[in-house]
């Protein structure tokens, strides 16, 4: 609890005490409204200075108004009738602040919660100084730069691994307690705590455009972007506040020139000033989506906002990547299939040469084949020249190796330059090879399925999702084979990543719901951005990702996926449930009051006792 939050709970308690004592202290007159004043300034000066305010800045129709108007002219109206009851506006004043003490308790463990899920800041850097280590500011360190990590430090700044082995425990970033072992030559993502052993990592980017970092921004800046439901809710107190209030005062002058009871349709009308307030869902809508966005930061699903959120919920159709999303996106060699006057060759120094080609080749690119290749062939220090590298977006690799032109790629590939390609029947991704023009045979590597991945399509269905498509640059015998593993029906294979667009748009053409696509983040970023909802699939460390996505799982179990989606639809089902309960409740005792059935005590549950329960029932939503 704050030292604000513990005031005004003191406040509360001293005011509740002195209106017992009250209670039992015969008094009248005078005496006895300058008595009840006292516990009534103690619990209320703040809300009438704010109320006096609002009017001075020309913005009085607030809650703080309402309460105002309501517990003033409860207290006048006991000076005018001479009943001398002025419990029912210090009650009305000292529940309202119980409301609100218990508002921002809630709103406060709230932010707690996800500042705790998302302490991933790092306070300093190691760095080695004439043979000690100094500890800087980690916005001081440069790329390049060595800094070491020692067991138990979080790792401040995105690098790779020089030195040193340990376990990294990334529960921060994924909300998997998993630890993941690192080594020479690994990368590492600041957020994650080094376990055990001592790193020396050289950095690879700085503090501000660390994982970190970006993360930071991102869900602190979450709360900006508001959804449709809360942009609602804010336009509707605006409109609602005014009307009340304009009732309220004819409901008090109208009956009185007709009956001549000014007394009791005042009473009445101070009632429905105090059930009118808008409080439950003012703030009980804009809490649930945050408790929600914590949520899933700390399921370590990370939303920019409560609009992408809402949107989220409402997915019917979901469009997968294959690779990296649903399967490993870990490729190993499966065969080498050199071709020799136009037969497969069984000649084991044909086969390395193909693959000893392709390996350097591809020595530059980042994209998961080229690592198997990379792998296979590990020889990096051979005397082989490798230059001319020229990516060939959407077919292959073009290089000259030792004065050879090479060609590594697809059929699309083989076809433009006039390389007469054989088929292969092994399932798996073809890689082939054309060594001056002329078709010298192909690679044959393999991806696997994740574990989750059988299990995330079917739990999508089991969710609502009525549509799941794969989208694939793959060959179609490889898409067709990982689609019926899964139980995916529609799917789209030997894609650019232009045709993935135009295979989206055509899908968001059709639909009349929520479209989610789902990609790693790095070579889907056209697509993630074009979607309703763009989701990037194991997207530690992913620049791309971060930038295209809407919502980031911050590991590549897809699982997550079923998950963001059924905690948007708990989360936006909890709104529902506060907006229908708090109108619901409000419009029924509006009637009640306006025809005096009921008293100033019911009002108070009207309004303060609706608020408490939406605010905890909007806490559900952060479990």
């Amino acid at each position: 609890m704050t030292a604000k939050q513990r005031k005004n709970l003191l406040r509360i308690i001293a005011a509740a005490i002195l209106m017992v004592v009250l209670h039992f202290v015969p008094s009248e007159g005078a005496a006895r409204f300058c008595l009840y004043m006292i516990p009534y300034l103690i619990v209320g000066y703040d809300i009438l200075i704010k109320a006096a305010k609002g009017i001075s800045n020309l913005r009085g129709l607030d809650e703080n108004f309402l309460m105002a108007l309501a517990t003033v002219g409860a207290i006048i109206l006991a000076v005018y009738s001479g009943s001398g009851d002025y419990s029912e506006g210090v009650a009305v004043m000292l529940f309202y602040q119980v409301g609100e003490l218990f508002e921002s308790y809630a709103v406060g463990k709230s932010r707690k919660n996800i500042s705790a899920l998302m302490d991933i800041r790092p306070d300093y850097a190691n760095i080695e100084n004439l043979g000690r280590i100094e500890q800087v500011d980690p916005d001081e360190v440069e790329i390049g730069t060595t800094i070491i990590i020692q067991p138990g430090e979080k790792v401040p700044i995105d690098g790779v691994v020089i030195d040193g082995n340990s376990t990294l425990n990334t529960s921060a970033l994924t909300g998997e307690s998993l630890p993941r072992n690192v080594k020479i030559g690994d990368e590492v993502i600041s957020g994650c705590i080094n376990i055990n052993g001592v790193l020396k990592v050289r950095t690879t980017k700085l503090f501000g455009e660390s994982t970190a970092s970006k993360i930071l921004d991102l869900v602190e800046n979450a709360s900006s972007r508001k959804s449709h439901s809360e942009n609602f809710i804010t336009k509707f107190a605006r409109v609602y506040t005014p009307i009340v209030v304009g009732s309220a005062a004819a409901l008090a002058v109208i009956p009185s020139i007709i009956t001549g009871d000014f007394a009791t349709w005042l009473y009445r009308a101070l009632i429905f000033l105090v059930i009118s307030c808008p409080c439950a869902l003012v703030i009980s809508i804009p809490l649930t989506f945050f408790a929600g966005l914590g949520g899933a930061s700390r399921a370590g699903i990370l939303i920019k906002g409560s609009n992408y959120l809402e949107t989220l919920s409402k997915v019917k159709t979901v469009v997968m990547d294959k690779t990296g999303t649903l399967t490993r996106g870990i490729f190993e060699v499966d065969a080498v299939h050199p071709i020799s006057t136009n037969c497969i060759s069984e000649n084991p120094a044909e086969a390395q040469n193909l693959l000893h080609m392709s390996a350097h080749v591809e020595r530059y690119s980042t994209h998961p084949i080229a690592a198997s290749l990379r792998k296979a062939y590990p020889n990096e220090a051979d005397s082989c020249t490798v230059e001319n590298v020229e990516e060939i977006a959407g077919l292959g690799i073009r290089a000259e190796v030792n004065g050879q032109i090479i060609h590594v790629g697809n059929e699309k590939l083989m076809e433009q330059i006039g390389a007469a390609w054989k088929p292969c029947n092994r399932i798996g991704t073809i890689i082939h090879v054309a060594i001056n023009g002329a078709y010298a045979g192909h690679v044959i590597v393999a991806d696997k399925l994740k574990p989750h991945s059988k299990k995330a399509v079917e739990n999508l269905f089991n969710i609502g999702v009525n549509r799941i498509v794969m989208l694939t640059g793959d060959i179609e015998k490889v898409a067709a084979k990982v689609a019926a593993d899964l139980g995916v029906v529609e799917y789209y294979s030997g894609l650019l990543p232009a045709e993935k667009v135009s295979h989206l748009e055509k899908i968001l053409a059709e639909k009349s719901f929520a479209v989610a696509f789902v990609g790693d983040g790095i070579n889907d970023a056209p697509v993630l951005a074009r979607a309703d909802i763009g989701i990037a699939m194991g997207a530690m460390g992913a620049d791309a990702a971060i930038e295209a996505a809407d919502v980031v799982l911050m590991d590549d179990d897809p699982l997550k996926i079923y998950k963001a989606i059924e905690l948007a639809k708990k989360c936006m089902s909890i709104v529902k449930e506060n907006i229908y309960f708090a109108i619901g409740i409000k419009f029924l005792c509006l009637i009640l009051g306006a025809v005096g059935l009921a008293n100033m005590w019911f009002a108070i549950f009207a309004d303060v006792g609706v608020m408490v329960l939406a605010v905890l029932n909007a806490m559900r939503a952060l479990k």
